[in-house]
């Protein structure tokens, strides 16, 4: 499918009413720990660092899409306070031909106690200017949320 139609689309046909093109939305946890390092994780099957997080579920609230992810991908477990710090502008993700929107939040957890979760390969805290020239646009934006977070 192409970018113009891809999932995520409804045309209402026979109706006065316009097409809807919906967004996955995504949340993303800036964690840093006492040296200023921020979590990180290299999800299944991925070559690359990516701030824990993944996609919001329809039943889902903000703070519970977070505690999931953390669960599932750095074994988080118990409270924490949250603040968005940024949103993406929409970008399409090609491999899952999907738009998306990118929430991200500073996150602090009360523990800060980490272990690879069931969704990921590596976990580890990494200074953030680590990424600043990376060739991979994930990573990039890593340091990016990292200097307004």
């Amino acid at each position: 499918m192409s970018q113009e139609y891809a999932l995520g689309t409804i045309e209402h046909e026979n109706s006065t009413r316009s097409t809807d093109y919906l967004y996955r939305i995504s949340i993303k946890s800036l964690i840093r720990n006492n040296e200023g390092k921020v979590l990180v994780v290299k999800e299944s099957g991925r070559g690359y660092w990516d701030l824990p997080g993944g996609g919001m579920d329809h039943h889902e609230s903000i703070e519970l899409a977070i505690a999931r992810e953390l669960k599932e991908e750095v074994g988080l477990v118990g409270d924490f306070t949250y603040k968005i710090i940024d949103v993406d502008e929409a970008a399409y993700a090609k491999v899952h031909d999907f738009w998306q929107v990118r929430l991200i939040f500073a996150v602090t957890p009360e523990v800060m106690d980490f272990t690879v979760g069931e969704d990921a390969d590596e976990i580890a805290f990494v200074d953030p200017g680590e990424f600043k020239d990376s060739d991979e646009a994930v990573e990039r934006k890593i340091y990016h949320y990292a200097s307004i977070g």
